[in-house]
């Protein structure tokens, strides 16, 4: 059976056969979290600590946010980011990530740069990248200047408080009908 891509009524994109069965799509909603692998858990710990705020996720499974094999060897952590997280995982890391990476939003990019001035970290080609010891390449992005956004409550859970967008993040969130 041959199923065709329609746009619904309400916008979804959905698919259609020659019988006239519709099959919607589910939508993908954002990130919810994002794996790392790393050499060392602790140091790990310790170097995104001295560049940002975090905090281990714990859950009545991970007491102490550390998921362990069957033998007690601890295999990953997971960092907190409200409603999102990091998840580290021990792995011996052969190569650097060159173009591979993802964008971690933060509030204030400036104190990022330095930390990672003051830890000697190379700032990559563009923007805000860097690699972490492990060869994970990251890039800090700043919330105020794109879509992505956060419902106030979960900004106060946070401690991140109230945080605006420039003119340019809200005409990108107006073209899609998602304006604050």
């Amino acid at each position: 059976m041959v199923w065709v891509p329609i746009k619904s009524e309400e916008g979804d994109m959905s698919e259609i056969n020659r019988l006239g069965d519709i099959k919607k799509k589910a939508k993908a909603l954002g990130i919810n979290h994002v794996v790392l692998e790393v050499g060392d858990l602790d140091e790990a710990l310790e170097f995104y600590g001295s560049i940002f705020d975090i905090k281990v996720r714990t859950s009545e499974r991970f007491p102490d946010g550390r998921f362990r094999d069957e033998s007690g060897n601890e295999l990953s952590l997971f960092i907190d980011l409200g409603d999102q997280f990091l998840h580290f995982t021990k792995n011996d890391v052969p190569a650097p990530d060159a173009l591979r990476h993802f964008g971690l939003v933060v509030d204030d990019r400036d104190r990022v740069r330095q930390a990672l001035t003051d830890l000697g970290v190379e700032l990559l080609d563009w923007g805000l990248n860097f690699r972490d010891p492990w060869g994970n390449r990251v890039e800090v992005v700043p919330y105020d200047d794109i879509q992505f956004t956060k419902v106030p409550h979960v900004l106060h859970g946070m401690g991140a408080g109230f945080l605006e967008k420039t003119d340019g993040a809200i005409a990108e969130l107006t073209k899609k009908g998602m304006a604050p």
